[in-house]
């Protein structure tokens, strides 16, 4: 039996409490429902939005029950809960629900606990939202996020003495490299080990599709407002995370649509060098389906 990482004993204490609200719900007679975790971005989350290359009108009762652990890393994901945090009752304005709980979980560190609570058939990884810095604050390390500078955390006293770690630094490589090995571990020691592995395979596009329709550099691409970031640099760092994380991990399958990326102008989210156009959507759709994952699947 794999021994399970010292630093991630504790995130599971909570589990057993857990179990039962993060048990999805029954599916009728003969009917065996995929249950999809994502450790990644929105470009895995939203091809459910995007399924068939078109903005999908889902019904809720279409999806299968999903976890979508995101705006982290995964050095922060084992790290220690940021002592003193206190977040707000409700979401600071300039944050929607998901990503102020995606936030929060960030902060306290209850990604993992509730990502084995949950007993995903299918558990899909994506690295876009490996492009934040980190912060070491204390005994902690933080996803550095949009989501973070907006709520106005950082003004509390937890934050104090925080110091960044830049992503593309040898010493954000080193934290990344042990944890991914952390990650490995935790996944052959808890029930994750039964569900479907996949990693979804990206790049940040250097080409885009304008609104009329013809393709374009992808150019003046910001991390955070300010902070000017490399295409290149970032898609071999990515190139370098999958390779190493494929090597550590239990087997898994890989999706990708090297082809069909192309950033989309006309994008819901806006453009972005990871929004893409619907064909990518489509593609890896399809992809996924072939290795089983749907809606609902017959028994």
């Amino acid at each position: 039996m794999p021994r399970l990482p010292r630093r991630a004993r504790p995130m599971l204490e909570a589990v057993r409490s857990r179990e039962t609200s993060a048990r999805p719900p029954k599916a009728g007679p003969g009917v065996r429902m995929s249950r999809v975790a994502i450790v990644g971005s929105c470009i895995s989350r939203d091809l459910w939005r995007f399924r068939g290359g078109l903005v999908a009108k889902t019904a809720p009762d279409e999806l299968p029950p999903m976890l979508y652990v995101s705006r982290t890393s995964i050095p922060s994901l084992f790290a220690t809960p940021l002592a003193g945090f206190r977040p707000a009752a409700r979401p600071p304005a300039a944050l929607r629900p998901q990503p102020h709980r995606a936030l929060v979980a960030d902060l306290r560190k209850t990604a993992l606990a509730e990502l084995v609570a949950f007993r995903p058939t299918h558990l899909i990884f994506d690295f876009i939202d490996e492009r934040f810095d980190l912060l070491s604050v204390g005994q902690s390390l933080i996803t550095d996020s949009w989501e973070l500078e907006a709520s106005g955390y950082r003004r509390q006293p937890a934050f104090r003495g925080a110091r960044s770690i830049p992503r593309l630094s040898a010493a954000c490589d080193r934290l990344w490299l042990e944890a991914a090995a952390e990650l490995a571990a935790f996944i052959r020691a808890t029930p994750l080990a039964r569900a479907k592995l996949i990693l979804h395979s990206a790049r940040w596009a250097e080409r885009r599709r304008t609104a009329q329709g013809r393709e374009a550099r992808v150019a003046g691409v910001e991390i955070l407002p300010g902070q000017a970031a490399d295409i290149g640099q970032h898609n071999a760092l990515l190139a370098r995370y999958e390779a190493a994380f494929a090597q550590l991990m239990p087997p898994m399958a890989r999706v990708e649509a090297t082809a069909q990326r192309l950033a989309d102008d006309e994008h819901l989210w806006g453009l972005s060098p990871f929004h893409y156009v619907p064909a990518y959507y489509g593609e890896i759709w399809r992809q996924l389906a072939d290795l089983g994952l749907q809606p609902a699947l017959a028994a």
